[in-house]
């Protein structure tokens, strides 16, 4: 995995966010089965195709700035250096 670049994953509910090897963990909504692609991704504002249980395909954002602030974090320094999002499935 390019270091550069993060992971956007999904499974049981809950979405994972993998960068500088560690892994932020949150609840999504109960529609979301699995992200689809990163469509836009800009200082942590994530634009994400998404595949649901009743919508079928549609858009969703991710705001890691928020979340990461809600955890105590500091956005900025734990989105330095990163290039773009990737979404991996194992």
């Amino acid at each position: 995995m390019e270091q550069s670049k993060a992971i956007l994953t999904n499974s049981g509910g809950y979405t994972k966010f993998i960068f500088k090897g560690k892994t932020i963990t949150f609840m999504h909504g109960k529609n979301l089965l699995r992200y689809l692609q990163v469509k836009e991704w800009e200082d942590g504002y994530l634009v994400v195709d998404c595949l649901g249980k009743v919508k079928g395909t549609y858009e969703d954002y991710i705001d890691m700035p928020y979340i990461l602030e809600k955890l105590y974090m500091d956005p900025k320094a734990f989105l330095s250096g990163m290039k773009g999002v990737t979404i991996q499935y194992a």
